[in-house]
């Protein structure tokens, strides 16, 4: 099932997409299950938020696909690289990606997410996907100039609405059939499958939980396939994970105070 957080009147809340509405659920389902309050809204009367707010962290896998590593003139690395995002980037659907000051060169990175659903500990390959509460979309916004300037990439991928996520979250998802696709203005600039993924998901779950605990309502973003770019104020970026759904923002320019 597909599962979104909502906004609707003066409340927000979580709800099952079916077809044109969303079927209301009792408090957060990372948390509470899917017990329905017998509500539902209509999907047009509704104001879709981020599936999710991280509770401590969005962790992400970089270089993930060879043909991304190779882009950038970088080596595959021989095990997962992992790099954290803060949980105040994190922004939803149709909100604006605000364009630093501080870089003159921010790129778009199209990204298959999971999100934890459990606390996390030393998982194994064999039981690192029960850990999974679904997958979602990402768009890991990355300032391409300090990335290359800095060693820690904590600025670079840091700023306020660098981590647009959602429609939605697809709680029964085929990992090994997963596909993502990135368009600036209507025009395809990605197009990559999680077969090509070098670490899969279970492969990188057992590699950061042991050395960090994820916890319910994190955030792991998968890595980006090739075909990354600038974007510019005026321009829209849509992420689609087909069965999951269309993540679209507006590109803006921060404004300076005089």
């Amino acid at each position: 099932m597909r599962v979104a957080r909502f906004a609707h009147g003066e409340r927000i809340g979580y709800g099952v997409v079916d077809d044109d509405a969303l079927v209301e659920l009792v408090g957060d389902p990372i948390i509470a299950g899917f017990d329905t309050t017998g509500e539902r809204v209509p999907l047009a009367e509704a104001r879709l938020l981020a599936p999710v707010i991280p509770r401590s962290k969005v962790v992400a896998v970089g270089r993930n696909y060879a043909k991304h590593a190779a882009e950038l003139g970088n080596d595959v690395p021989s095990e997962p690289l992992v790099f954290l995002k803060p949980n105040t980037s994190v922004i939803g659907p149709n909100d604006a990606i605000v364009l630093p000051p501080e870089s003159e060169d921010v790129q778009f990175e199209g990204e298959i997410a999971l999100v934890i659903g459990r606390v996390a500990r030393r998982l194994t390959r064999a039981n690192a996907l029960h850990a999974v509460f679904g997958v979602t979309v990402a768009n890991d916004v990355t300032a391409r100039d300090l990335q290359r300037r800095e060693p820690q990439w904590a600025r670079a991928k840091g700023f306020d609405t660098f981590c647009p996520l959602g429609p939605a979250i697809e709680t029964e998802p085929d990992y090994a059939a997963l596909r993502v696709i990135t368009r600036v203005d209507g025009e395809v600039h990605q197009d990559g499958v999680s077969s090509d993924w070098i670490f899969d998901a279970p492969t990188v779950l057992e590699w950061i939980t042991a050395s960090m605990t994820l916890l319910p309502g994190d955030v792991l973003l998968m890595g980006t396939p090739e075909g990354v770019g600038p974007i510019r104020a005026g321009q829209t970026v849509e992420v689609e994970v087909p069965g999951v759904g269309t993540l679209r923002n507006p590109v803006v320019a921060q404004a300076i105070a005089g």
